[in-house]
């Protein structure tokens, strides 16, 4: 799922992940609302608190697109029970993927606009502007969908320093 995200990286070792929290959403734009909560609450468990404002609104545009294009006007509704939408948040010692699945194999489509007063379409702009990158693949195997993922590069956790006496 995470391939993409060794450009310009050391190898990423998934079995290396430090932490990792997923949470399913259910097919209602409150559920936008439900992620960031989710957000906030697992960036402060893992004491990246500093992050929360640039990780909540990629956060936020990434679901917020799924609800939209990633579930099309007049396709079937899965049960409450089975949610279409999923966030998953994996932090490593050097970077957090924060990654939204949804059913449609449709992929992302980035608008070109020199209308900056316009309210929408520029959503994967702002997950631009605001990641240190994005990507998306199709899910494999019985998964059908797709995952559209954000990476933040984090500051190396600085250890305490000793002073010679």
């Amino acid at each position: 799922m995470l391939e993409p995200l060794r450009q310009g990286l050391p190898p990423l070792n998934l079995a290396a992940a430090s932490d990792a929290a997923s949470c399913a959403l259910p097919a209602r734009y409150e559920a936008v609302r439900e992620a960031r909560r989710f957000t906030r609450k697992t960036l402060e468990q893992w004491n990246l608190d500093d992050r929360f404002d640039d990780v909540c609104l990629v956060v936020s545009e990434l679901v917020t697109n799924a609800l939209r294009h990633g579930l099309p006007a007049g396709t079937p509704r899965p049960r409450e029970q089975d949610p279409p939408v999923r966030l998953h948040l994996m932090h490593w010692t050097e970077r957090l993927v924060c990654a939204v699945r949804d059913p449609s194999d449709d992929s992302p489509v980035t608008r070109d606009s020199d209308d900056f007063s316009a309210e929408s379409g520029r959503g994967l702009f702002l997950v631009d502007s605001f990641s240190d990158g994005w990507g998306w693949h199709p899910m494999a195997g019985a998964l059908s969908g797709k995952v559209v993922w954000a990476l933040f590069r984090l500051r190396r956790p600085t250890g305490p320093t000793c002073a010679a006496v």
